[in-house]
């Protein structure tokens, strides 16, 4: 266990280094030095708060990370190859499997075949590939819930190791409640397939546990991105009471990939190179989601587009049975214009500020609500694709990095990441906090 006292005096014994973490300077990778002997201004590459390196990933890549009131900090690996998929981070430069091995499926069991297609697996008890993980509050009802979005849907790889995603199966894709008092799952919601379509793709994740909000059976709502690179992402909704799921702006514009997008990584212009593929484009529609600590709104917006979207929480709880629920819900979509540049995922704060992770600019930018304008909040050369967030307790965010840009599935089969991967850590502006107002 990694507790949050233990986080700041953690060594950096890895590499050779026995500075401790607090003392690491953060002015930047370009400074100013023998190669800017200059009178003009350089940019150094940082702003903001003193970013902290907390842990460092040597084994496998991460991709989504939530801190517990404990000060444990639970990982994502979406599974290829990896030995495991959720992972519990035990020392600076160590996790392990979570809850158990047992239950992460091994690389042999990710996926099958029927009639030569291939299907992710449909065990809906043991965990496949995990996209994302969130921790809600300890409540009247719940334990404090580490919460995991597993897709159902694997890489695979063929003999050539051309990289490929088979479709998920009824089972496979998964939203699974693990109580962090005794580290076991006490509840698992799987999806039928008009809902969870063989091309969808989870993304990420928010709630609401509150008895008194609209349209619920009173034991609190998942919010769950689809984010699906073959082209039908939307929202999907799943009631945390009845087990009921149904979706909401599927194939709206304001959830659809940006056509023919190429980000800036490191100063590169970036394309998507995937072996056996031709040279095409990010593929992935709705990415980031965050409600506000109301719950009356759900901002998000796709990977590959520079503009920030909101909606009415109550129109995504709408359902079925209302005939003009999908027509209602495309109409009350507002566009909060662009931002600056891609955001990969989200997060917020108990101050309202929506964090958007923006992996062009090696930063994280914050919408204020109170102003309609989106602000720089920290920069750091460190943050290298910072593909997930989450805010502790404590007040610090904390992020992943994972060079994703360099992986090999999106570079001709080549791997250009250099270990290690990091968590890093930032404190939050105006003693912000972890959003609890929804779990009351």
């Amino acid at each position: 266990m990694l507790t949050a006292p233990l986080l700041t005096t953690l060594s950096l014994a890895a590499g050779g280094l026995a500075q401790s973490i607090s003392t690491i300077q953060t002015e930047g990778l370009v400074q100013n030095g023998s190669r800017w002997d200059t009178r003009l201004r350089v940019d150094n590459g940082t702003y903001g708060p003193e970013i902290e390196e907390v842990h460092y990933f040597y084994d496998q890549w991460p991709i989504g990370i939530a801190v517990a009131s404990d000060g444990r900090i639970f990982t994502t690996y979406t599974r290829g190859t990896d030995q495991y998929t959720l992972g519990v981070v035990v020392n600076e430069t160590a996790e392990e499997p979570y809850p158990s091995a047992a239950l992460n499926l091994g690389p042999d069991e990710l996926n099958t075949t029927w009639h030569g297609i291939a299907f992710g697996s449909g065990n809906a008890s043991a965990f496949i590939s995990v996209q994302a993980v969130y921790v809600t509050s300890k409540t009247s009802t719940r334990p404090e819930t580490l919460w995991v979005l597993d897709t159902g849907r694997p890489t695979v790889y063929n003999a050539q190791m051309d990289p490929s995603m088979p479709y998920a199966q009824p089972g496979g894709p998964k939203l699974v409640a693990i109580s962090l008092a005794n580290d076991t799952i006490y509840q698992t919601f799987t999806f039928p397939s008009t809902v969870h379509y063989p091309d969808s793709y989870l993304n990420d994740l928010r709630f609401d546990l509150r008895a008194n909000v609209s349209g619920t059976s009173g034991a609190g709502i998942a919010y769950l991105v689809d984010s699906s690179n073959e082209g039908r992402p939307g929202f999907i909704m799943v009631d945390l009471g009845t087990g009921e799921s149904w979706r909401r702006l599927s194939e709206d514009p304001s959830v659809l990939r940006g056509g023919e997008d190429v980000p800036s990584y490191q100063g590169h212009p970036f394309y998507f190179r995937q072996k056996g593929s031709a040279i095409g484009w990010q593929q992935e529609g709705l990415d980031g989601i965050q409600l506000t600590p109301d719950g009356k709104t759900v901002y998000y917006s796709p990977l590959s587009t520079n503009y920030l979207y909101s909606i009415p929480s109550a129109n995504l709880r709408e359902k079925d049975t209302n005939p003009l629920a999908e027509l209602q819900a495309h109409a009350n979509v507002s566009n909060h214009g662009q931002r600056g540049g891609n955001a990969n995922g989200f997060e917020g704060d108990s101050n309202g500020l929506i964090y958007q992770l923006m992996p062009e600019h090696n930063a994280i930018y914050y919408y204020d609500q109170n102003d309609g304008q989106t602000h720089a909040f920290v920069r750091d050369p460190r943050i290298l694709w910072n593909d997930g967030a989450s805010v502790g307790a404590d007040g610090y965010i904390y992020m992943n990095i994972n060079q994703l840009p360099y992986q090999p599935d999106w570079n001709d089969g080549v791997d250009l990441r250099v270990y290690p991967g990091a968590i890093l850590r930032c404190k939050l502006p105006n003693n912000g906090t972890k959003i609890t107002s929804l779990y009351a």
